[in-house]
């Protein structure tokens, strides 16, 4: 599997290496502004409304502010919510978050959980995160699996058992009886989350090959043991799950949320039936609210014969569908060290999932099951102001989300240009300023395609250089530092 992540990421550099792109920018964030959009369309998780909108202080506000610093007709655009990357590890260290942090506002996901983090090289990343112009992240900082499991064999230099139990950034345990031992270390890490991994728990006797050690997993047993003492101790659980097994053990758990949709990798050769979720499983994990990360993007990063990936495209298809006929919560998480949800975006798009669905799923189910607590992905007044403007209705065309126009934060507008991020907030117009009068014998219609003009003219040259799709650079040292899924 590493062998495999370094000849796509080197692949990826010589590509890339033909056509070098130029330096750009980091993000920069406005101070926060007051704004009224007239004739705005924007998406409420089900379809699109129309009406104007107005911000104040960082969140919508009913009524048009005393103060307004941007004035724009939205007439013929279309506000979304900012995406979400449920399922990630390329901001969990400094290195990871220097290569990628721009990537993602760039590509207008401003939340993302990292899954499996060291509790040193996350904090020394969560300073980063609270800027302005950066994505708001949540940390798993607790990941545990056997000490023959995975991802020690991508993480170690030496997949070896000496140096398995060396190592300090994974918490390893065999039995219930050391889940119970080890938990004051657990705990010690931090977060209000932690990572199991489940993989091929049904197949034990792959436990006696050396050629599987470091890419197994829990027993359903230690699974279900640091769950309980998860949640006695007020935490979450996020299992990872290889196969359709690994999904039933994770569910027996009582696991809150399963990471990857079983089948989206084959590392074993085992028929695509042995992914397929039944629709019990589906209904056991609606009854217990158990959300699924999809992750189908990842499964591009396997190389597989087209019959084969034809026949796991089909599992996942029809796992997906099970799901969704059940009331599972599905969250959208790419698991693409070099990507973000987009990815997983149109990996579901392919599969078959309407445009609506997934619009739904990206910027208003994902962004509040990793922030619960804010009021994200909404429009109404004390909703957060965050949001992307694109040039068209998405649901008629999805690959409107690939070509943000504006990116606003929280009421701050996002851009490259560090003259406009320092400007933006000088411009304005009070409504408490008496109306200009016209001009006898002129008409106004001059002044008003002025006012339109100018305020369009900010949003353009605060995209310039940033729309569509953006080539994130990548470098051969990823393959060492990243922190694998």
């Amino acid at each position: 599997m590493r062998f495999l992540i370094a000849c796509l990421l080197l692949t990826c550099i010589f590509s890339q290496a033909q056509t070098p792109l130029p330096p750009q920018q980091p993000y920069q964030a406005s101070a926060p502004l007051s704004w009224e959009l007239k004739n705005a369309r924007w998406f409420d998780g089900h379809a699109i409304q129309r009406g104007n909108l107005y911000v104040e202080n960082g969140v919508f506000v009913a009524k048009k502010p005393p103060k307004v610093n941007r004035k724009m007709d939205m007439r013929g655009q279309v506000l979304i919510g900012p995406l979400a990357e449920a399922h990630n590890h390329n901001l969990q260290t400094a290195w990871g978050w220097g290569q990628f942090a721009d990537a993602y506002i760039d590509q207008g996901v401003f939340y993302a959980a990292m899954l499996c983090g060291d509790p040193d090289n996350v904090a020394a990343v969560k300073p980063l995160a609270a800027a302005p112009a950066a994505p708001d992240v949540s940390f798993i900082t607790a990941c545990i699996t056997s000490s023959d499991g995975y991802p020690l064999a991508a993480v170690l230099p030496e997949p070896t058992a000496e140096a398995a139990a060396a190592q300090k950034q994974i918490v390893l345990v065999d039995s219930p009886e050391q889940a119970v031992q080890q938990w004051p270390a657990i705990k010690a890490r931090g977060g209000q989350w932690l990572r199991l991994v489940l993989a091929h728990s049904e197949r034990p006797e792959l436990r006696q090959m050396t050629e599987h050690f470091g890419r197994l997993g829990l027993t359903p047993e230690s699974a279900a043991a640091l769950t309980r003492l998860a949640h006695a101790d007020g935490r979450k659980v996020v299992a990872h799950v290889e196969t359709a097994a690994d999904f039933d053990a994770a569910l027996a758990a009582g696991v809150d949320v399963i990471a990857h949709l079983p089948g989206y990798a084959n590392m074993l050769d085992e028929p695509p039936e042995h992914f397929a979720i039944t629709e019990a499983a589906a209904a056991q994990a609606a009854h217990q609210h158990t959300a699924v990360i999809t992750t189908t993007a990842a499964t591009a990063l396997f190389k597989q014969e087209p019959a084969a990936l034809a026949a796991l495209r089909d599992v996942q298809r029809a796992n997906l569908a099970r799901l969704q006929a059940a009331g599972v919560q599905l969250l959208i998480g790419s698991d693409v060290f070099i990507g973000t949800a987009r990815a997983e975006l149109h990996a579901l798009e392919d599969l078959g999932l309407e445009p609506a669905t997934l619009l739904r799923l990206a910027t208003v189910d994902t962004p509040r099951a990793l922030f619960p607590g804010r009021k994200l992905g909404c429009f109404e007044p004390g909703c957060e102001a965050s949001f992307l403007v694109l040039g068209s209705d998405p649901i008629a065309d999805l690959a409107q989300v690939d070509m943000p126009m504006l990116r606003v934060k929280q009421g701050r507008l996002l851009t490259r240009l560090a003259d406009v991020a320092a400007s933006s907030s000088q411009a304005s117009a009070s409504t408490a300023d008496a109306p200009t009068r016209k001009v006898a014998g002129k008409k106004s219609g001059k002044g008003k395609a002025t006012t339109k003009g100018s305020a369009k003219s900010a949003a353009t040259k605060s995209t310039a250089k940033t729309s569509g799709k953006t080539a994130t650079k990548t470098q051969s040292k990823t393959t060492s530092k990243a922190t694998s899924r």
